[in-house]
């Protein structure tokens, strides 16, 4: 009996002692891979022409599609801002082109990404508040960081990932299709927002629905796509999306962010399942 005591007792030293060196040494470690990581994300974010004083390069997207080649164009991104964009559409009915660009005294901010840039900027800030010298005493204290990081992380990813759903008339209000010169004819609709890595341009054709229309009217709910057919009321018109056209760009750093998300994430979440693992073996008391 002395002896199996004996030899618990000194397991449980052992735990404890690496329990110790987890809270002391390791996790200080994690949280300088992790300050490397998403300071590389930021910085991609950042987009300075030369460092970090140097104004937001701009950088220009040919728009492609898989299908048809009704939209083309192409859009420039400055930071979290599309500065300029300039777009070609053929009309189905009758191939006439019509071609429109952004004013030259406007830029479209995409809060998508500012939002993003904003929770990774959160994340560094919680994790540059723990200094070398600062000693984690608990595993709780631990675990309450990293749930803390993790969910900005969750919410720069899911704001690149999940565009927001909106209605025909949240776009027509949002202020985009007043961005351009000659102003878009009446008769068209633009969104333009991130999907994961992708920027996309979404143009919309509608036609009026005549007052002695059979059509059963069922304005459409919210959506990041639309469908043709789907109907709503701006002003005192009934309205119905007789065409939709999408097209996107890859952005290469947009891409790498999500990657860097990914990684912080599975750091983050390693730390809690050690953590975890000396949870269960009761070596979590305060050191």
């Amino acid at each position: 009996m002395a002896t199996a005591m004996a030899a618990t007792a000194a397991e449980r030293a052992v735990l404890d002692e690496e329990f110790r060196w987890l809270l002391h040494d390791e996790v200080h470690a994690v949280l300088r891979q992790l300050q490397d990581i998403l300071k590389e994300a930021s910085l991609r974010f950042t987009l300075s022409g030369t460092g970090a004083e140097g104004p937001t390069k701009q950088e220009n997207f040919i728009l492609g599609s898989s299908g048809t080649d009704q939209v083309k164009g192409v859009l420039t991104l400055q930071g979290d801002a599309l500065s300029q964009a300039d777009v070609n559409l053929k009309m189905p009915r009758n191939n006439q082109l019509l071609h429109f660009a952004f004013r030259e005294d406007k830029q479209w901010k995409l809060q998508q990404i500012q939002d993003a840039r904003n929770h990774v900027s959160q994340a560094i800030y919680l994790l540059t508040n723990r200094e070398e010298s600062y000693q984690f005493k608990t595993g709780a204290e631990v675990l309450k960081l990293m749930d803390a990081v993790m969910l900005q992380l969750t919410r720069a990813r899911n704001r690149l990932t999940t565009p927001a759903t909106l209605t025909l008339p949240e776009i027509a209000a949002s202020g985009l299709p007043r961005m351009f010169a000659p102003a878009l004819p009446a008769d068209l609709l633009v969104n333009v927002y991130i999907n994961l890595n992708k920027l996309c341009l979404t143009v919309y054709q509608l036609h009026p629905l005549p007052p002695t229309s059979t059509k059963n009217f069922r304005p459409a709910g919210g959506a990041v796509l639309h469908s043709p057919g789907a109907m709503f009321e701006w002003g005192s018109q009934r309205l119905e999306v007789s065409h939709v056209h999408k097209v996107d760009c890859v952005i290469p750093w947009l891409n790498d962010a999500l990657v860097f998300f990914t990684v912080s994430l599975q750091l983050c979440q390693q730390l809690k399942d050690k953590i975890a693992i000396f949870s269960s073996y009761g070596s979590c008391r305060p050191f």
